[in-house]
């Protein structure tokens, strides 16, 4: 299981509630990254994470349509395309920012035709 612990530059860099909003998601690609020297089977993510084997197979498949992880049966490991990785993190970043700033709601309201669909 997770041993409840996280770097502590991680924690300094941090601000107040960051780690409340951590979606199942981004906590998959965060471990994944950090420990990006070795490939892991979902049942091992799902107890280091102390989540649903099922939900985290379903979340890995996912990730890999949009090529933030690969795949070679039974294991899983974070993507070796950098950019795009950093790429992933900026967009939520961005993401992250305008919900706070106009609210999730106010966010879907905005959107046009004109933007891009990423995945």
């Amino acid at each position: 299981m997770s041993s409840g612990a996280i770097d502590i530059d991680e924690f300094e860099d941090a601000e107040d509630g960051e780690f409340e909003g951590r979606n199942d998601t981004e906590r998959i690609v965060r471990f994944l990254d950090e420990n990006d020297d070795q490939a892991w089977k979902a049942a091992t993510i799902a107890a280091q994470l102390e989540l649903q084997t099922d939900a985290v197979s379903a979340i890995l498949s996912r990730l890999k349509e949009r090529g933030l992880v690969r795949h070679k049966r039974p294991y899983w490991a974070i993507t070796d395309d950098q950019d795009r990785l950093r790429s992933a993190y900026r967009l939520h970043r961005h993401y992250e920012t305008a919900d706070e700033q106009y609210g999730e709601e106010r966010l879907e309201a905005l959107r046009t035709d004109e933007m891009e669909h990423v995945q």
